[in-house]
C-alpha cells in the first residue's frame, strides 16, 4: 500500500496518528507539496478524481480519499488495537461522537485557520469573515466536548478511539492561529494534555 501524505495539514495528519496508535510501519508514504500543487498533478487525479489528501493506493490499484474512509479500510486491515468499537454499541457512540467532532469542532476550526492564516492564501481566496464565524462556531463546539469529558475520560468509549483523533487533530490545528484552549474547559484541558502526551501525537505532527 502506498499513502499519499502532506506535512501540517490536519486530515493527512489523523491518518498518520491512526497508524501510529496502530504501530503500522508497513505502508510507504509519500510526500506531496500542496503549495507547489502535485496534489493537482494529472497522474495524482487519475487515481484520486478529486485534488485531495491523504490518499490510500492499495496494492490492487484501488485509491481512496477522505480520512476517516482511510482509517476505516485500515482498520479492517489492523483491527488492534481497535479505534472503531467492538461491539455495534460501542461502534455506534463512537460514531455519534467522531461525527459531532467532526462538525462541531474539526471542520469549523479547519475553516477558520483556512481563511485566516495569511501562509494558506496560496491555495484558496481567504474569506476572513467566513473564518471569524467558523471560530466561534468551534469554540461553541468545544463546550460540548467538555461536557462530555466531564464524564469520560474518552470521548466516546473507555479507551482512545477515532473520535479522540478527529477531535484533537482538530483543535490543535488552531496552534496556526495561536487560539488556544479556553482556561474554563478543565475537562477538555485534561484531555488535551492526554493526548499531547501519547506517542502517536509526535508522528501525528
Amino acid at each position: 500500500m502506498k499513502l499519499y501524505d502532506t506535512a501540517y495539514a490536519p486530515n493527512p495528519r489523523r491518518v498518520r496518528w491512526f497508524l501510529a496508535e496502530k504501530e503500522v510501519d508497513d505502508i510507504e508514504i509519500v510526500q506531496l507539496n500542496l503549495l507547489e500543487g502535485q496534489h493537482k498533478q494529472p497522474g495524482y487525479l487519475s487515481r484520486t478524481t478529486l485534488p485531495n489528501v491523504p490518499a490510500l493506493e492499495m496494492d490492487d490499484g484501488t485509491t481512496i480519499t477522505e480520512s476517516v474512509a482511510i482509517c476505516r479500510y485500515l482498520e479492517s486491515r489492523y483491527p488492534e488495537p481497535n479505534l472503531f468499537g467492538r461491539t455495534p454499541e460501542e461502534a455506534a457512540v463512537v460514531e455519534m461522537w467522531l461525527r459531532r467532532a467532526e462538525m462541531l469542532v474539526a471542520n469549523p476550526f479547519m475553516m477558520a485557520v483556512r481563511h485566516t492564516h495569511p501562509a494558506l492564501a496560496a491555495l484558496e481566496a481567504p474569506n476572513p469573515p467566513v473564518g471569524e464565524y467558523n471560530r466561534e462556531v468551534g469554540l461553541k463546539g468545544l463546550k460540548v466536548l467538555d461536557r462530555r469529558l466531564g464524564e469520560s475520560q474518552w470521548l466516546a468509549a473507555d479507551r482512545l478511539t477515532i473520535a479522540d483523533i478527529i477531535a484533537f487533530v482538530g483543535i490543535d490545528f488552531t496552534r496556526m492561529i495561536k487560539l488556544p484552549v479556553p482556561e474554563d474547559l478543565a475537562n477538555l484541558r485534561r484531555w488535551a494534555d492526554a493526548m499531547r502526551a501519547r506517542p502517536a501525537a509526535k508522528a501525528g505532527m
